[in-house]
């Protein structure tokens, strides 16, 4: 059984056919998804999808991108949501400095919010995070001393340096479809050596679709193709790597029950 660890069901080009997009996923292999929310507004229905289908999960958290959107947001919104036992993550959350589509210290002070609810509650902190390593580093840190949480960097593109940090304070790191693209050699050597109970894989699906599905729309049931790959990285049996890779997932979300 496979799980794709990051996935956004109710964006446009999975929403319209979300029936079918679970049913092919299903048919690949795999067995749970995590639904995730990027803004407040998302909340109720990522929740409702997986309060209908028992094998996807939610997360509920505000995306870099939406911060100042959501500058008042407070810890008891998150809180409450997270009541919900279908939510199982807090995210996904971070910074984003390549876009800048928010103020900086407002995505720093979100993060600090997140991570906050996050060790309150033990739900896994689902992290964002480009072109902002230095930042991201040293709030994990800053944060870590005053009490650790669980934690994961989904969609993993930083630099070998930031993931055996993170890996130091306890993360775990996803990998996304593009570790298959032919310029992610840096990825892919990352990947080959992340230890074996530190890793997930995912789709980011509607984005990112991995070789051989590149320039189309991505589904969770390519999480199949990139967990292929990764197992090759490795030099391992793709059964192995879905079954570890899975079980990380039940480990780490320990909400999550199947």
């Amino acid at each position: 059984m496979l799980i794709d660890s990051h996935c956004h069901l109710e964006y446009e080009g999975l929403v319209e056919d979300q029936a079918g997009v679970l049913a092919r996923a299903r048919a690949a292999g795999v067995g749970a998804f995590l639904n995730i929310s990027t803004k407040q507004s998302e909340w109720e229905r990522v929740v409702g999808t997986a309060t209908r289908e028992s094998d996807v999960f939610a997360s509920v958290g505000i995306h870099p991108h939406e911060a100042d959107q959501h500058a008042d947001l407070g810890r008891e919104a998150l809180l409450a949501a997270s009541e919900n036992k279908r939510v199982i993550g807090i995210g996904e959350t971070g910074l984003d400095y390549f876009y800048e589509h928010s103020d900086r210290e407002t995505q720093k002070r979100l993060f600090r919010v997140h991570i906050d609810v996050a060790r309150e509650t033990g739900l896994p902190l689902i992290i964002h995070t480009r072109d902002a390593e230095a930042d991201t580093y040293q709030i994990l840190e800053e944060e870590m001393e005053k009490g650790a949480f669980p934690a994961l960097i989904h969609c993993f593109t930083a630099s070998d340096e930031f993931g055996a940090k993170v890996l130091d304070l306890g993360l775990t790191i996803s990998i996304s479809g593009i570790v298959t693209f032919k310029n992610a050699k840096a990825l892919q050597e990352t990947a080959a050596k992340v230890p074996a109970d530190r890793l997930m894989v995912e789709t980011d699906s509607p984005f990112l679709a991995p070789v051989p599905h590149r320039g189309k729309k991505c589904e969770p049931a390519y999480v199949a193709d990139t967990a292929r790959f990764v197992a090759d990285l490795r030099g391992v049996e793709p059964d192995r790597l879905a079954e570890q890779t899975s079980a990380n997932f039940m480990s780490l979300f320990t909400r999550a029950t199947l």
